[in-house]
């Protein structure tokens, strides 16, 4: 799939491993629980490695080697599951994480925006997604009401001043 990072179209340099696939020395994606039952062969290669989260999987769960993953994967399993969007915040603001947050599966285009928000910085996108959507998407609030990971000035702030 196509992967939009910081508002551009990207070659993806990553590889998502299956859970009974070998691991190559290419900078790889793999799922929590191959991650919980490789941890140390996983920690010890020199590769990049990122990981997938579902939706029910949260990434308090990977503790400190969090900031071990050069990125973390969010799952959308459908676009009414809404945990990543929490999961993207937690990582950016309670757990410190600065590596990438990647939305992969099923969002929405009215998603992006808040999606962005909320830390997500790279966006698997469908086949043929023009680049112009995303941008459209990207400004389409003017103004917020809630603080966020992106550190926006709220309405509330902006009477204040």
């Amino acid at each position: 799939m196509p992967l939009i990072r910081d508002g551009a179209f990207v070659e993806d340099g990553f590889m998502t491993i299956a859970d009974d696939a070998p691991l190559t020395d290419a900078p790889s994606i793999v799922s929590l629980p191959r991650f919980k039952k490789e941890r140390e062969a996983l920690m010890a290669r020199n590769a990049p490695l990122g990981i997938r989260l579902k939706a029910s999987e949260s990434p308090e769960q990977l503790g400190d080697d969090v900031h071990h993953f050069a990125l973390v994967a969010l799952e959308f399993p459908i676009f009414r599951d809404g945990r990543a969007f929490s999961w993207a915040r937690l990582l950016r603001t309670r757990l410190k994480y600065k590596g990438e947050i990647r939305s992969v599966g099923h969002f929405l285009y009215d998603q992006l925006a808040m999606l962005h928000r909320v830390g997500v910085n790279a966006f698997e996108v469908p086949d043929g997604f023009p680049l112009e959507q995303f941008h459209r998407a990207m400004g389409e609030m003017s103004d917020v009401y809630q603080p966020a990971a992106d550190g926006r000035r709220t309405i509330r702030d902006l009477r204040a001043s």
